[in-house]
């Protein structure tokens, strides 16, 4: 018996042995983890005030807790909704209506989550587009997105002139997108750190401009800023914080756009907007929350009152709609932000994945329209 039970053990860590080795293989050899910034890189880094002992950190401190107890039991709920009950189709955008937009006009198109297609002054720019199907480093590792299809395909989006991106999480920095759009994209912008991923698959180098907090650029006339945020970065096993997170301002000749990226509430945002608003529309952060993660997340009552900081005339809740990566129901963000958002008399545009949203126009997107898909 005592052999018996010795040979099961021996297989049992076999096993585990076998998982740890294919484990490590795959962090190290897929090109999906990217590449970690130089040391070079590091020291530059280090004489920023948001950097220690080779990490970035956040202004305030900002705890994530683990309960594994708890997150085992949250997981295992049964929470019916924490998906939508149907495929949610997007409304489908056309490449010659893209190309034919005039130029007095700044619209943004949702594709779900954090990415949008904004056009402003004549020009394409993508924020975060994760346009794949998983957030995740390989299909088997996430949940597909709500959507079967994106509102129109990557190879038949025109000439892209700029992409913003906020930080290097999956659901926000995606290599199968980046492989596909690379070639139409003319300058990517990121925070510090983040450029080494978009070289290491194969970005050429002169495409790529990393900014610190507080920088900006100037691109065709545009300027781009980028702004804190209070989040954390990382896409592998051990190099959390190891490229730096932001949320970005896009100033156009007329119009003034403020994108959070993914952020927990802070005094960063009445500060951005006493610089740099009042701003037409605030793009932010509701959705994959949980309280013991708000400081790295808002809740969604606290993405309203970022509206109010940030002195938003229009307010969209993002970072919902299109994935499920945390425990609450799928459309719990909307529902909470709009409520809140009607106390504090702030406009929110909620247009479907998809639809266009003109700034500025007589009609804002205001319809309910995630109540058609929660009780079929």
């Amino acid at each position: 018996m005592k052999k018996i039970f010795k040979m099961i053990g021996i297989s049992i860590l076999s096993i585990f042995g076998l998982l740890a080795i294919a484990t490590a293989l795959f962090v190290n050899l897929s090109p999906q983890f990217g590449k970690a910034p130089s040391n070079a890189q590091k020291e530059e880094f280090a004489k920023t005030d948001h950097y220690a002992d080779g990490k970035f950190i956040n202004h305030s401190e900002s705890p994530m807790k683990v309960n594994l107890k708890k997150a085992i039991k949250e997981l295992t709920a049964k929470r019916p909704n924490r998906r939508p009950k149907a495929v949610i189709p997007p409304l489908k955008l056309d490449s010659l209506e893209i190309v034919e937009h005039p130029d007095s006009i700044s619209q943004l198109t949702w594709f779900g989550h954090s990415s949008f297609l904004v056009q402003i002054d004549g020009l394409n720019l993508l924020l975060d587009p994760m346009l794949s199907q998983v957030p995740a480093p390989h299909p088997w590792l996430g949940q597909n997105r709500y959507a079967n299809e994106l509102p129109i395909e990557i190879a038949k989006l025109p000439e892209i002139d700029a992409v913003i991106f906020s930080h290097d999480h999956y659901d926000h920095l995606d290599y199968e997108s980046i492989l596909k759009l690379k070639e139409k994209v003319n300058h990517f912008y990121v925070p510090l750190g983040l450029g080494s991923h978009l070289a290491y698959w194969g970005v050429e180098q002169s495409k790529i401009t990393e900014l610190d907090w507080w920088q900006s650029v100037n691109y065709k006339g545009l300027e781009f800023i980028c702004t804190p945020s209070r989040h954390f970065s990382g896409r592998g096993l051990f190099d959390r914080a190891s490229t730096l997170w932001a949320s970005w301002v896009i100033k156009g000749k007329k119009d003034n756009i403020y994108f959070s990226g993914d952020s927990g509430y802070d005094t960063h945002f009445k500060e951005i907007g006493e610089k740099y608003g009042p701003f037409d529309i605030a793009l932010l952060e509701c959705g994959q929350y949980n309280e013991d993660w708000k400081y790295i997340h808002m809740m969604p009552e606290e993405t309203a009152q970022a509206a109010v900081d940030l002195q938003a005339k229009l307010a969209m809740p993002i970072h919902w709609g299109a994935f499920t990566l945390a425990y609450h129901d799928w459309m719990e963000p909307v529902e909470r932000m709009t409520k809140k958002a009607k106390e504090l008399n702030v406009n929110v545009a909620t247009p479907r994945v998809g639809e266009v949203l003109q700034l500025k126009s007589s009609h804002i997107p205001q319809e309910k329209w995630w109540e058609a898909f929660m009780h079929l």
